[in-house]
C-alpha cells in the first residue's frame, strides 16, 4: 500500500514537472487581460472562394478589427486599441477575426482562390492577439520560402491554453481546438473544390491536430516542438495523412517527460515523443534553434518544412537555397543547393532566468524517476536563452518583453506607422 501511495506521489510529481517546462517560455508574462470586443460580421461561413467573395470577406474582417480597435478604446486598452489600428491595414487579408475572448484570427498570405496547395498553421500556448506576431511573421516567412501557386493561413481558430495551467497537460482545450480546425479545414476543401492542405503544428498545437486528424482530407500533418500529441503512436492518430516531426536541437520542449498519468478525472500528459522511433512519424532534420524558431528566416526547419510541403525530401543538413524549387518539383527534377548566411539569434534575459528555475524545478521533482525521464536533463545556456523567444511579440510581431521580466510590453514608434 505505502509502495502504491509512494509511486503514485512520484507521479503527480512527475506531471507537476512537465508543467514547469511547457511554461518555461513565459514565466512572468502576464495573461492578456480580456478586452471587450463585439460580436464580429466575419463569423458566418464562406460560402465561396472566388476573387470577389473573399475581397469582400477580407472587407468586412477589417471592419470587424477597426470595432475591436474602438471597443478597446472607450475601454480604456489603448494599446491594444493601437495595435488593432495597425492590423487593419487594407492590404491585409483576413478570413476571419473576432476580439473576444483572447481572439480569434484567420490571416491569409496569398492567392487562396487560385493556390493548389494551402499550408495551415496551428498555433501552440498563450498564442492569442497580444502575441500574434510571432505566428504572423512565421506564417509570412513560410510563404515567402514556397513561393506562388501556394497559399499559408495562420490560424489562430481556437483559445489556446496558458502555459502556466493545467491546461497544457490536457487535451481539453485541443478537443474544442480540433472541433473547429476540422470545421475550417472542411469547408476550405469544400469551397475550393480541390488542391491538397497540409497541417503545421507548433507546440500544444500539435495535440490539437492529432484530436482533428481522424478521418481529416488533409496530405501531412507536421509536428515540431511538440511536447508529444496525446497518442502513443502514429497508427492511434486514423489518418491517411503523412506524419513528420522535427525538433529543434536547442527546442526547451526536449525536457518535458513523455508520460500520461491515468487519475481518476483526468489524465494528464502528452504520452510519446513524436520524434522518438516509436512513434512512426517520419522525423525531418530542424536544425540548432529554439523552440519559436521552426520558421526563422534561412534555417534548416524552414527549408525543410517548405521542401516536405513541396512534396520534396527534406535535407538532413545545410538548408541550402532559401526556397525550394517548385518549378524543378513539377518536372520531377532536384537543383543543387547553397548555404544560406545563418540567421541572427535573440535573447531574453527574463526567459533565461525563467527556464533556470523551471530547469531547477523540473531536475528536483524527477530526481528519483531513474533513466529515460527528464531528470537526466540539462538547459544550455543557448537553451535558456531560446526560451524566452517570442514571448512578447504583439499583434503586429514588433514588441519585445521589458528587460525588467515583469510582463510589461514595450511597442517601439515604428510599430504605429506599419502592419
Amino acid at each position: 500500500m505505502i509502495q502504491s501511495n509512494l509511486l503514485r506521489l512520484r507521479r503527480a510529481l512527475l506531471s507537476l514537472s512537465v508543467a514547469s517546462a511547457v511554461a518555461v517560455p513565459v514565466i512572468g508574462a502576464a495573461h492578456p487581460a480580456a478586452v471587450p470586443a463585439p460580436v464580429p460580421a466575419s463569423a458566418t461561413p464562406l460560402s465561396e472562394l472566388t476573387a470577389q467573395a473573399l475581397a469582400d470577406r477580407y472587407a468586412t474582417s477589417r471592419s470587424d478589427v477597426l470595432a475591436a480597435a474602438d471597443a478597446a478604446t472607450r475601454h480604456g486598452h489603448l494599446r491594444r486599441a493601437t495595435a488593432l489600428r495597425v492590423m487593419a491595414d487594407p492590404g491585409r487579408r483576413f478570413l476571419s477575426f473576432d476580439g473576444r475572448d483572447g481572439g480569434r484570427v484567420v490571416e491569409i498570405f496569398g492567392d487562396l482562390a487560385t493556390a493548389e496547395h494551402v499550408a495551415v498553421l496551428v498555433p501552440g500556448a498563450d498564442t492569442n492577439l497580444d502575441k500574434y506576431g510571432l505566428l504572423r511573421g512565421g506564417a509570412l516567412r513560410l510563404h515567402q520560402t514556397l513561393g506562388e501557386g501556394y497559399a499559408v493561413v495562420a490560424w489562430l481558430g481556437y483559445r489556446t491554453p496558458a502555459t502556466m495551467s493545467l491546461d497544457t497537460l490536457t487535451s481539453d482545450l485541443a478537443d474544442k481546438g480540433a472541433t473547429e480546425l476540422r470545421g475550417f479545414v472542411r469547408q476550405l476543401k469544400e469551397t475550393k473544390g480541390g488542391g491538397a492542405v497540409s497541417l503545421l503544428c507548433h507546440s500544444y498545437g500539435g495535440v490539437v491536430c492529432a484530436r482533428a486528424a481522424p478521418g481529416l482530407n488533409v496530405a501531412r500533418i507536421m509536428l515540431t516542438g511538440s511536447p508529444g500529441v496525446g497518442v502513443d503512436n502514429v497508427r492511434e492518430l486514423r489518418t491517411s495523412a503523412a506524419v513528420w516531426a522535427g525538433r529543434a536541437s536547442h527546442d526547451w520542449i526536449s525536457l518535458v517527460p513523455h508520460t500520461r498519468l491515468h487519475l481518476p478525472f483526468v489524465t494528464l500528459g502528452l504520452g510519446a515523443d513524436p520524434v522518438s522511433p516509436g512513434f512512426g512519424a517520419r522525423v525531418f532534420a530542424a536544425g540548432d534553434g529554439g523552440h519559436s524558431d521552426y520558421l526563422v528566416d534561412g534555417s534548416l526547419s524552414l527549408h525543410n518544412i517548405a521542401r516536405i510541403i513541396t512534396g520534396q525530401d527534406p535535407l538532413q543538413a545545410d538548408p541550402g537555397s532559401s526556397r525550394p524549387d517548385t518549378a524543378a518539383l513539377q518536372t520531377g527534377q532536384r537543383q543543387s543547393l547553397t548555404t544560406p548566411e545563418p540567421h541572427p539569434r535573440a535573447s531574453d534575459e527574463a526567459g533565461a532566468r525563467s527556464a533556470d528555475a523551471a530547469a531547477k524545478l523540473l531536475t528536483s521533482s524527477t530526481r528519483n524517476q531513474g533513466p529515460g525521464t527528464a531528470s537526466n536533463a540539462r538547459v544550455t545556456p543557448q537553451a535558456r536563452s531560446d526560451a524566452g523567444q517570442g514571448a512578447g511579440q504583439d499583434l503586429g510581431g514588433h514588441a519585445r518583453m521589458s528587460p525588467s521580466g515583469g510582463g510589461h510590453v514595450q511597442m517601439p514608434p515604428e510599430v504605429v506607422g506599419r502592419a
